[in-house]
């Protein structure tokens, strides 16, 4: 039986027609994933590289439109109210060196639940797909911190960016 526990509690249309975006991007990562491993590829050795460079791709542009390159500035550009919504997120601090954020829910996790993933296979993705927002972080010269993580069996996935 999994561990993972990923419930939405926010069941707007709206909202929920976002995440079956994100879900779609997510069963992308894990298809390629899957073929690369039939391949003899591990999943980490590509994946995380791919990610990450992504994640500084838009880390970049997230610095130029907020005009900062301040934590605060991550929050108002990429953490807005609708993204909150989708994550159901909750802003726990919010300064120029710090941002601390706990997620509630993950339309990742949940697409990787519903393509029939392992608990281990849930954990593996969400290590890759969080190389991305550890890319975003460091074009803002911070540091990611997970210290808990949805995918992992965790209750929440719990942010920390500080510089």
């Amino acid at each position: 039986m999994s561990k993972v526990k990923n419930e939405a509690k926010i069941k707007n249309p709206i909202i929920t027609a976002v995440r079956e975006q994100l879900e779609h991007r997510a069963l992308w990562l894990y298809l390629l994933c899957d073929e690369a491993g039939k391949r003899g590829l591990e999943w980490s050795d590509f994946g995380s590289a791919a990610v990450k460079r992504c994640g500084l791709i838009h880390g970049e542009n997230l610095v130029k439109k907020g005009n900062t390159d301040s934590l605060k500035g991550l929050r108002k550009t990429l953490f807005t109210k609708p993204a909150q919504m989708v994550f159901e997120m909750k802003i726990l601090e919010s300064t120029d060196d710090k941002l601390s954020i706990d997620f509630n829910y993950c339309p990742l996790v949940k697409a990787w639940q519903k393509a029939g993933c392992t608990d281990e296979e849930i954990a593996t993705l969400c290590d890759i797909a969080m190389c991305g927002d550890h890319g975003i972080g460091e074009k803002y010269g911070a540091v990611l911190d997970l210290p808990k993580c949805i995918a992992k069996g965790d209750d929440i996935c719990s942010l920390r960016y500080h510089k």
